[in-house]
């Protein structure tokens, strides 16, 4: 398994579908430079957990927009399934109308670059957390049965984004609004003086 967190996110074009509907040819990866990105894989439309976890996804949409964040799916099937599992209704299995693009990885070199195609098959459940600059600063992987977590993505960027503010470190379980430490034996003394019967 490759580790690509502190290297370049591998760029991509592919087809998408937006989150309008219509269909880009050409979407590529670094066009999101400035911003920061949720790349996620998941295994195939269709099926079974990846649904609930699409539809997360969307749930928290306006929450990563906040935070000047994107969120991107990918997966192994043509961009035609991605578009009729969003005409799908929840109600029957679908993910009806979700507001991201959903990328068609149908060569699988996408999940091959990021090291998440397995069997050669379909892409593992990976999470990609890339920053501004297009550089990874989180990555996560889970077995096909295990649904991620979303919440923690957001905190994730609340993270990245309280460091490069601050300059200040995120110790175990920090959320947003909650203090940070200072990079230093003197900061984490003083952090843990005060902190560290709550950890």
């Amino acid at each position: 398994m490759s580790v690509l967190v502190n290297k370049p996110a591998p760029d991509f074009t592919a087809t998408a579908i937006l989150g309008d509907d219509s269909i880009k040819e050409d979407f590529k990866l670094s066009d999101l430079r400035g911003k920061y990105v949720v790349l996620f894989f998941y295994p195939l439309d269709f099926t079974f957990v990846c649904p609930s976890e699409i539809i997360a996804f969307d749930h928290r949409l306006d929450q990563f927009k906040s935070r000047n964040t994107e969120v991107i799916g990918v997966s192994v099937d043509s961009h035609y399934t991605h578009l009729a599992w969003k005409n799908t209704a929840v109600e029957n299995g679908g993910i009806g109308k979700i507001r991201y693009p959903l990328v068609s990885d149908i060569t699988k070199n996408i999940s091959r670059d990021y090291d998440v195609l397995v069997e050669d098959a379909v892409a593992l459940r990976g999470t990609f957390v890339i920053d501004r600059e297009g550089k990874v600063q989180h990555q996560v992987v889970n077995n096909l049965p295990l649904g991620r977590n979303i919440d923690e993505a957001l905190r994730i960027i609340d993270a990245i984004q309280f460091n490069e503010k601050f300059g200040e470190v995120c110790p175990a379980n920090w959320e947003k609004d909650k203090p940070g430490m200072k990079p230093t034996t003197g900061g984490v003394a003083e952090y843990l003086a005060a902190h560290g019967s709550e950890l």
